[in-house]
């Protein structure tokens, strides 16, 4: 049979990366940990990672976003 794979561990909260308001959402699904990283509004995605750790999954999530928010020009 096939096993129920739902998330658990969910966790959100916001932080600033590069000057920039984001959301990160990180949860496990089995034994695999997810990061989200996501721009507050509108909510366009910047990052994803997968790791065998949350730590891990998130380090990496929120090193990409970094290096792709400051890449981003900002217009006034």
């Amino acid at each position: 049979m096939t096993e129920d794979l739902r998330s658990e561990d969910y966790q959100r909260r916001t932080d600033t990366l590069a000057g920039w308001p984001v959301k990160i959402v990180s949860y496990r699904i089995g034994a695999t940990h997810y990061c989200h990283i996501d721009n507050v509004s509108p909510g366009a995605t910047i990052a994803r990672a997968n790791a065998a750790s949350r730590e891990a999954a998130e380090e990496e999530a929120i090193a990409k976003a970094a290096g792709r928010l400051e890449k981003t020009q900002r217009h006034s």
